[in-house]
């Protein structure tokens, strides 16, 4: 019988056969934490009731124009206030073709530390069809 290995804990990976851990690169943590950002809502993180991308607010609103504009807005609020890791460049949400209760965010940026370009799209799930 096999023995699973042990699980460290917060749960991080055990080292490598060269000892190393496998932490993520600074791109992938970006990308990681920009996820973790707008899929937040403002109130649930303790000890910081602010955060979050409040996407949660406009989940049973139609697909229209002013509710992609709206969630548009959040997201660039939401970026620019707590992502610092990054310079937001452009903010784009479309549809997606043959699903009207979906839309794909298309985010735009910089690393900071080296100007280096990352591109991130996240779709949202809307309750309500155009």
């Amino acid at each position: 019988m096999r023995q699973a290995a042990p699980m460290g804990f917060p749960w991080l990976d055990l080292p490598d056969e060269f000892g190393q851990l496998g932490w993520p690169t600074l791109e992938q943590s970006v990308r990681d934490g920009i996820r973790i950002l707008l899929s937040t809502r403002p109130g649930e993180q303790l000890m910081r009731p602010d955060f979050g991308g409040g996407l949660d607010r406009l989940l049973h609103e139609p697909n229209t124009l002013t509710t992609r504009r709206r969630i548009r807005d959040l997201v660039q609020d939401a970026l620019t206030r707590w992502e610092r890791r990054i310079l937001l460049d452009a903010v784009e949400v479309w549809e997606v073709p043959g699903a009207p209760s979906q839309l794909r965010v298309e985010i735009q940026y910089r690393l900071a530390f080296n100007g280096s370009p990352g591109r991130l799209n996240v779709n949202v799930q809307l309750e309500g069809g155009a």
